[in-house]
Order: structure tokens, then sequence, then C-alpha cells
């Protein structure tokens, strides 16, 4: 079975606006309101390509509630750890070729519900997948991360990690199956400094050599790479009306995932997750996937190093 973590879910409001003004009313149009959080994403879009999945994670409040129906009415199951505080909620306003995003620190959450998290976590059965996506609550050590590898250390459990945190660094030591930085966040973690193609190279040698597996390392509109300690893949990534990057890299994981661990090759599980997160980019929140395959064939992978 397939998991995905959520500790600082959200519900993301999209909103669009012909303009913004500094201290005046701004009037929005074409609302839109979904049940987010980047394990959350990982699931919907799995869903989507036939991979069940389960979302575990912290939910309160009527904004809890929310997410939790959401889920349940478009088919896919929750494990829900109740708290006594109102999920966040996020906001996006894109006006013109802009975006202004506003998003919440999310509540503080107690010890004992975190254990509950732990105590999921530790019923899970060799062979399955946890997709650990996301920030931490806001009064969460970042060693919790390591408390949930050690939950499983004696399990054959696979783990996927999508985390900004500076800990991902020394999380590497557990050999996660697979990681997803950002750019950004390969340069900030790891001090690397990503000027041309051999630096990436070098870059993700080094990460594998510290453990990680595989990793997803993407970069927007310019694509994405990938190492799976034998070879580096690039590809592009295909041009689209962009509207939104909210959900991109979430949906770019999730269906390089269901291809990847279907035993579909390396490229076409890369072409999947650029077509995927590209689709989702021109929509507030996921979007209804309806151009992947056409955008697959915009996509071409290399192959820019071998061992």
């Amino acid at each position: 079975m397939f998991y995905t973590l959520t500790l600082n879910p959200a519900i993301d409001a999209n909103s669009y606006a012909n303009n913004i003004k500094i201290n005046e009313v701004n009037r929005t149009k074409n609302s839109h309101y979904s049940s987010n959080g980047k394990g959350i994403n990982v699931s919907k879009v799995l869903k989507a390509f036939n991979i069940e999945s389960k979302v575990l994670g912290l939910f309160g409040g009527f904004t809890g509630k929310y997410i939790i129906k959401d889920l349940n009415e478009n088919g896919i199951d929750t494990i829900p750890v109740i708290i006594d505080k109102d999920t966040r909620i996020n906001y996006f306003v894109s006006f013109d070729e802009n975006e202004i995003k506003f998003v919440d620190e999310g509540p503080s959450i107690d010890r004992k519900y975190l254990n509950e998290i732990i105590s999921i976590i530790e019923k899970l059965e060799d062979g399955d997948y946890l997709s650990i996506n996301g920030s931490l609550p806001k009064n969460v050590s970042k060693e919790f991360y390591d408390e949930i590898f050690q939950s499983v250390l004696n399990k054959n459990i696979n783990v996927i990690l999508d985390i900004s945190s500076s800990h991902l660094k020394s999380l590497l030591k557990y050999n996660p199956i697979l990681i997803k930085p950002n750019f950004e966040e390969l340069s900030d973690i790891f001090n690397f400094t990503l000027q041309s193609e051999n630096d990436v190279i070098e870059s993700l040698k080094t990460v594998n050599s510290m453990g990680a597996k595989n990793i997803l390392l993407t970069d927007g509109e310019n694509g994405m790479y990938f190492m799976n300690g034998n070879e580096i893949y690039k590809c592009n990534s295909p041009k689209i009306n962009f509207l939104s990057s909210a959900c991109c890299g979430d949906a770019s994981l999730a269906a390089f995932l269901a291809n990847f661990l279907n035993n579909e090759s390396i490229e076409n599980s890369l072409k999947y997750s650029a077509a995927t997160g590209a689709n989702v980019a021109e929509h507030a929140g996921i979007g209804p996937l309806d151009k992947v395959e056409e955008y697959i064939k915009k996509v071409k992978v290399k192959k820019i190093w071998q061992k």
C-alpha cells in the first residue's frame, strides 16, 4: 500500500483579480477551493493514474472536516488524526501574469497527536511506501522526521521525502528510496552552486553518495533531472499558458512515482512527470489533467551521465 503523510495540510483558496492596488478594496472572481497539502496532492494525482493510496495527517476544525470529506468523496481513503485546532487556509491571487501567495503557518500541535501519527506509521507493513511531504507544523521539531524513520527501521518501508527542511541532509543516512528537491532547495540545503549542467551532475552524485537512492530534481519551467546512482537524465518542460505554481511539484512527483513504481522506464516516467506538472500549472489546483498525453509528445529526455 502507498501512504502519504501531510502534517500541515491546508485548504487552498485560489482567486483572480484584474489588478492589485495597495490599501484599496481589490475585487476577486472565480474563486476555487481545494483540499491541499503536498502529500494530499500526491494522493490525488496517484488516484488519477489508478494508484490507490491512503492519506495520513493532522486535521482539525471545519477546515479539517472539509478536507477529509473532499478526499473521501473523490475516492481517497484517509487515516486522520483529529486535532483540537483548525486546519489552515492558504490564499493565492492571480492577476495579469503574476501571482501573490499568502501561506499560513498553521496551528501548533500537541505532542499527543504526534504520538498518534507514530503509532499509525508503526503499523505499516513490509513493502509499503510512505511519502513524507511538506512542512512541519510550527512547533514541531525537525527531529520528528527521525522519529518517523526510527519507527520503521525494523521493516522494509520505502520512504520518499519531499521536504524543504534543512534537516533533509541529515535524513539521507536512512537511505530514502527517493527525494525530490527543487533547484533552490538543493542549493540551500546542501550549499551547492548550480550554475552549469556539470554543477548539477556533481551535486546529484554527491547527494546519492550521502544515502539518497534516487533523486528527482525539479526546476520549474526549465524541466527536471533524475539520478538513480548509475545514470543521470535530463528532460525539458512543455511550454504552456501558466496560471499557478500551486501543486505542480507534487503532481510531478506523483506522476513520476505512478509510472516508476509500475516498472515503466525512467524515460517514460520523466515524460509523464514533466507533462503532468505542466498541465497542472495551467489550472488553479490540480485541474483535470486533460492534456498530459498531448504534452508528453513535447518532452524530450536525454541521458547526460553514466557511471
